[in-house]
């Protein structure tokens, strides 16, 4: 076995003759001090990687025998403890509010549809998936998913089982009956059987068993592609076992924070009684109580009169040999406090405070603007994230149910940016837009028709030139191009004069 560093193994002592068993215990003694000269080393060559920095003297840094070696991280797996996620979501505003932000502004500005089908078409599509209540199903999906760790939306199409898998060519018109809504609590995924074909869906599970408890599709197995899955926080592999393959609630990762946050307030509430103390000297109070009767009936007495002229006429009525006292309380700091703890709920929520705690920011020329940029920033992300590819098989399932066919070659669509212009912005954009194009149209860089098609595209963001059609694009097509400039040659120096037509041949010419 081979020595630690530094450790040497004791020789063998050579000088008086030694049986077998002896040298064989001798040997099994050998080793194991080098075995343990081996796990003080590296004991001590771990203790002494566990910080950047270290002063054993001073005791600083991580290992140094002082109060935050003592620092560690523990487990409080909230995220399984459903009651009490609810019951925080059902008593703390500020846990609704964690909540509910992010998933209302996910579905709140809608979609654009981007193809070339007629308006009409184009608004019974954005009409569908209204009446199907899309937009609601969706916000709750994301809602449960943030609270609970996870939720699915499940495709109901009239006239297929949910166990097989989704049949989009065989969709017909009025079939798509909009989306059921399940919690994590509420469907078992069969994580022995996950997606075995490579795609965004390989390793997640193939079947979702919905349990008795659901509100509908009860006892139901359901495809994975019939299913919009949202997930909350994602986990590593591991941990996403520990959770039954879903992720964690947004809730417990400021679970501490938000009961320092909660605490604190409730503190300076209950400050709120105690800021004006008053107390009161009574000579001989210890023998009065002790001898109770009339002399304890008559100091009650004294006190309720002492109440009664505080409050109608601001007078304190005392024994000449009574002293009392007023003790005044401030609460100077504590707001600070309060701020801190709500910049760190906000931190971890990536939710600005003027959206969650409808808190305007403090400071000189200091608007929140920013603040919400960003945050509008975070929310085109968890979009693109997790609502884009499920949101591609809810417009076509609505084209498809609404218009009776699939959308056309070259369709798509985006999410409506949050951060609305003013007019006045819009209206600069707007005459910006018409002046470049009239100037290239003018120029001959680009045709009648395609600055046509340039000034209608401007109205998604400035909604001005929406009211040009495709039949005055059509139009304008069929016009035949304008004619070229005519122009009679110059007479060039030396030249003859042209003939005057009204000049008749044989004429003398004046002079």
């Amino acid at each position: 076995m081979a020595g630690a560093p530094g450790v040497r193994p004791e020789p063998v002592d050579q000088g008086l003759p030694m049986n077998r068993a002896a040298r064989k215990a001798q040997i099994r003694d050998q080793q194991k001090a080098q075995a343990r000269a081996e796990a003080e080393a590296v004991s001590t060559m771990s203790k002494g990687t566990r910080d950047s920095f270290q002063n054993v003297a001073a005791r600083l840094g991580i290992g140094t025998d002082n109060v935050n070696s003592a620092s560690s991280y523990g487990f409080n797996p909230i995220t399984r403890n459903r009651v009490l996620l609810e019951f925080m979501y059902r008593g703390s505003w500020l846990v609704g509010q964690a909540v509910d932000c992010v998933s209302e502004d996910m579905v709140r500005a809608g979609i654009d549809l981007e193809s070339d089908d007629t308006p009409e078409d184009l608004a019974t599509v954005q009409a569908g998936l209204v009446e199907l209540g899309i937009w609601s199903a969706l916000e709750e999906t994301i809602k449960w998913s943030r609270l609970y760790g996870g939720a699915i939306a499940v495709l109901l199409v009239d006239g297929q089982d949910v166990s097989s898998p989704l049949l989009m060519d065989r969709v017909g018109k009025g079939q798509f009956k909009g989306l059921l809504v399940l919690d994590r609590w509420m469907v078992q995924p069969t994580l022995e059987n996950t997606v075995a074909e490579f795609g965004p869906d390989l390793g997640k599970p193939v079947f979702y068993n919905v349990t008795a408890n659901a509100p509908a599709l009860s006892g139901k197995r359901i495809h994975y592609s019939r299913v919009i899955r949202i997930d909350g926080v994602d986990l590593p592999y591991w941990q996403r076992i520990t959770e039954n393959g879903w992720g964690l609630s947004v809730l417990e990762r400021l679970y501490d924070r938000m009961v320092a946050f909660d605490s604190t307030s409730t503190g300076v509430a209950q400050l709120v009684f105690k800021a004006h103390l008053r107390t009161v000297k009574v000579k001989d109070l210890r023998s009065i109580l002790a001898a109770g009767g009339a002399l304890e009936n008559a100091l009650t007495k004294q006190f309720e009169m002492i109440r009664l002229m505080q409050t109608n006429e601001g007078l304190t009525l005392l024994d000449g040999d009574d002293e009392f006292e007023a003790h005044s309380f401030t609460f100077s700091g504590l707001s600070d406090v309060l701020v801190q703890f709500a910049q760190q709920i906000s931190g971890s929520l990536q939710i600005p405070l003027v959206r969650l705690f409808g808190q305007s920011p403090s400071g000189l020329n200091s608007t929140g603007e920013s603040d919400i940029r960003t945050y509008y920033d975070m929310i085109s992300q968890q979009q693109n994230a997790k609502l884009e590819r499920g949101m591609s098989k809810l417009v076509e399932l609505t084209y498809r149910s609404k218009i009776g066919r699939p959308p056309p070659e070259g369709f798509s669509f985006s999410f409506n940016p949050l951060w609305q212009m003013s007019d006045t912005e819009k209206a600069t954009i707007a005459v910006g837009v018409t002046n470049a194009v009239t100037q290239a149209y003018d120029s001959g860089l680009v045709d009648r028709p395609t600055a046509m098609k340039e000034l209608r595209q401007s109205a998604d963001v400035t909604g001005v030139w929406s009211n040009i059609t495709d039949e005055d694009i059509a139009t304008a097509v069929a016009e035949p191009p304008p004619p070229p400039e005519t122009s009679l040659p110059m007479t060039m120096p030396g030249a003859p004069a042209a003939p005057n037509p009204d000049e008749k041949i044989g004429d003398v010419p004046s002079v």
